[in-house]
C-alpha cells in the first residue's frame, strides 16, 4: 500500500485517480481548495484543504508520503497559464524543502507537445483551435522546467492521448514517451478511467521517473 497526497483532486482526471488508487487498497490524501467538494466516505481517504501553489503547504501535506501527484489545470489558456509552470515550481521547492526523504512526484501533463506522425508537435497541428493551443502551451512550459531539475527529484510526467473523455475503464493501454499514441486508423484517444489506471500503474511501478511518458489506445 501506498500513500499518495493528490492535489486537484475534485478535478475530472484527479476524483478519477482518487478513485482508482482507493479500489487497489491505497491510502489518499485528497488536496483540494473546498474540501466540501470531495466527500469524505472511504476509511483510506483523508480531505485536507491546501494550495497547489504554496511551497509550504506541499511540504506540509508531502511529508510522510510516498508520492505526490499534480492533477490540477486550467479550465482555458489563461488559467493554464497562470497554474501550470507556478504549480511545477512550487511542488518542486515544496519537495526540496524536505531533502532526500522527499516523495516521488507525478505531474499530470498535456498532449501538445507531444510529436505527431508528421513529426510536429501536436499544438502545430492546423486544426487547433488558439485556446486549445494555449492550454497545450501551457503544459508545455512545466514539462520543461520538470526537465531542468532532472537528477535532483524523482519525477514523472504523464501525458494523455490527444483526445481524454470520460469512458470505459478496460485497464488496457499503450505507452510512448515524446510520440502521439494513436491508433491505425491516426485516432488518438484514451479514457479518463483508463488514464487514472495508468497514472496508478506508474505509482505502483515507477518505471519512468526522471522522464514524461504518454499513454492511450
Amino acid at each position: 500500500m501506498a500513500t499518495i497526497a493528490i492535489f486537484g483532486a475534485n478535478g475530472a482526471i484527479g476524483h478519477r485517480l482518487v478513485a482508482e488508487a482507493l479500489d487497489r487498497g491505497h491510502r489518499v490524501t485528497a488536496v483540494v481548495r473546498d474540501p466540501a467538494t470531495v466527500p469524505d466516505e472511504h476509511e483510506r481517504l483523508t480531505v485536507t484543504r491546501g494550495d497547489v501553489l504554496d511551497p509550504a503547504c506541499v511540504s506540509a501535506v508531502a511529508e510522510g508520503r510516498d508520492v505526490v501527484v499534480s492533477a490540477v489545470g486550467g479550465r482555458d489558456g489563461a488559467g493554464a497559464q497562470a497554474v501550470l509552470r507556478p504549480a511545477a515550481q512550487a511542488l518542486v521547492a515544496g519537495l526540496h524543502a524536505l531533502g532526500p526523504e522527499a516523495p516521488r512526484l507525478i505531474m499530470v501533463g498535456g498532449a501538445g507537445s507531444l510529436r505527431t506522425r508528421e513529426g510536429r508537435p501536436l499544438w502545430d497541428a492546423p486544426d487547433v483551435p488558439d485556446e486549445a493551443r494555449r492550454v497545450m502551451r501551457a503544459h508545455g512550459d512545466a514539462l520543461a522546467y520538470l526537465r531542468t531539475v532532472a537528477g535532483e527529484l524523482r519525477w514523472t510526467s504523464v501525458s494523455p492521448a490527444a483526445e481524454l473523455a470520460p469512458g470505459e475503464r478496460t485497464g488496457e493501454y499503450r505507452t510512448a514517451y515524446d510520440e502521439l499514441v494513436a491508433d491505425d486508423a491516426g485516432v488518438s484517444r484514451i479514457s479518463t478511467e483508463d488514464f487514472a489506471v495508468a497514472v496508478v500503474d506508474e505509482i505502483e511501478e515507477g518505471r519512468h521517473t526522471g522522464r514524461r511518458f504518454t499513454v492511450g489506445y
